[in-house]
């Protein structure tokens, strides 16, 4: 792809593939992810499902439902030792055929020619698909890729806006809301909608609170957490009580 054809900003993520002439559009949720991809007229859409990629797998597993509708789930080792999670996914429009690697963490699926974008909502959880589906069915219960991306706007620009800068230039707001923007994208929220957490003892748990991992700590108690304590003090209170 190339750089010009990109386009990154806080709930909302595009690029266009030049080699298949693919538009990816991608937006959230806090517990699930909506994809749009936008497919040439006249040729077979194809995408593909793949667990491999990144670190080093564990264990993982993805199990068909019906031709709209996949769930699985992953267990990574990097600088988590035993990184799980679950996965559930809806399509808007059904698979014609699957292409599977020997392991099974890797499938290709092929459309009809589609005639409109083809929709792709994943929720996720670290605790169960059966999390990983409530999650999805309770924050994205529509096909509307274009609400849940304003809805996704509406949530940053909230965050953003506790700090309003003013006389400074257009290219000066950008660099500051750009690093306040970076210093809120963790801790990030590890609960699903039903109060269930996966533990650090990797067992599931139960909280009528808001849950919370990746907190680093590496220098973060320097300036970010003195930093929350100041615009985020609801969810300063919610990490103290995760620890």
């Amino acid at each position: 792809f190339d750089k010009e054809d990109e386009t990154a900003s806080a709930g909302y993520y595009s690029v266009y593939l030049n080699d298949y002439k693919v538009k990816v559009e991608v937006t959230t949720t806090l517990r699930a992810g909506f994809h749009k991809y936008t497919f040439p007229k006249n040729e077979q859409a194809q995408i593909i499902l793949d667990l491999a990629h990144r670190d080093k797998v564990l264990d993982s597993k993805i199990e068909i439902i019906d031709s709209t509708t996949l769930q699985g789930f992953r267990h990574s080792s990097n600088w988590a030792e035993n990184q799980q999670l679950h996965f559930y996914i809806q399509l808007s429009e059904p698979f014609l055929a699957v292409v599977s690697n020997e392991n099974g963490e890797v499938m290709g699926f092929k459309f009809r020619k589609l005639t409109k974008p083809l929709l792709i909502k994943v929720g996720i959880s670290a605790v169960s698909t059966e999390g990983a589906k409530a999650n999805m069915l309770a924050e994205i219960p529509h096909w509307d890729f274009q609400q849940t991306k304003i809805e996704a706007q509406q949530l940053w620009e909230k965050a953003l806006s506790k700090i309003q800068v003013e006389g400074k230039s257009e290219t000066q707001k950008e660099i500051f809301y750009t690093a306040l923007y970076h210093s809120l994208l963790v801790p990030n929220l590890y609960v699903d909608v039903d109060g269930n957490y996966n533990g650090t003892d990797l067992k599931k748990h139960h909280t009528e609170d808001r849950h919370y991992t990746i907190f680093s700590l590496w220098d973060t108690f320097r300036a970010t957490h003195p930093l929350f304590t100041i615009i985020q003090q609801k969810r300063t209170g919610e990490f103290i009580r995760t620890l």
